[in-house]
């Protein structure tokens, strides 16, 4: 499975528009080779290099299988992220560079989980469900 976007390339800067200095609205995502057999899609983007811990952006599960994810879209069900918002939470780093890594799972059924669970949650459902998963990173620095 792969996983890019119109917006960026893998380990390019992600443009100012998709951050908290700008729209704060996610990227297109355009999904390739989704295994047959999927059932549904998950996908996390979180910041590695947040001080303190990894600071979730977006956790969205039970997304329809697509190849695209349209800019802004909130498709499937809504996870909560560490800005305590459900959705997408643009980067927003507080000093540097950080790395942005939007996490694309294929499952094997749907997970029929409620709105508003979070990244840890969602990762204990998908286990032993993962049938490929694909990756994109993106970097960003208020600069």
């Amino acid at each position: 499975m792969k996983l890019s976007s119109s917006a960026f390339k893998n380990n390019d800067p992600i443009p100012r528009k998709y951050t908290c200095q700008g729209e704060d609205v996610h990227p297109e995502l355009i999904i390739e080779d989704i295994p047959q057999e999927a059932e549904s899609l998950v996908l996390i983007v979180d910041d590695p290099d947040a001080p303190g811990k990894v600071f979730d952006h977006w956790v969205a599960y039970d997304i329809p299988v697509t190849g695209k994810i349209g800019e802004g879209a909130m498709p499937g069900t809504q996870g909560v992220n560490d800005f305590r918002k459900s959705g997408y939470g643009g980067p927003c780093p507080p000093s540097g560079t950080h790395r942005y890594f939007f996490k694309l799972y294929a499952l094997d059924e749907r997970l029929n989980l409620p709105e508003g669970l979070g990244k840890g949650d969602v990762q204990k459902a998908v286990q032993g469900h993962v049938l490929d998963q694909a990756e994109l990173i993106g970097v960003y620095s208020k600069g």
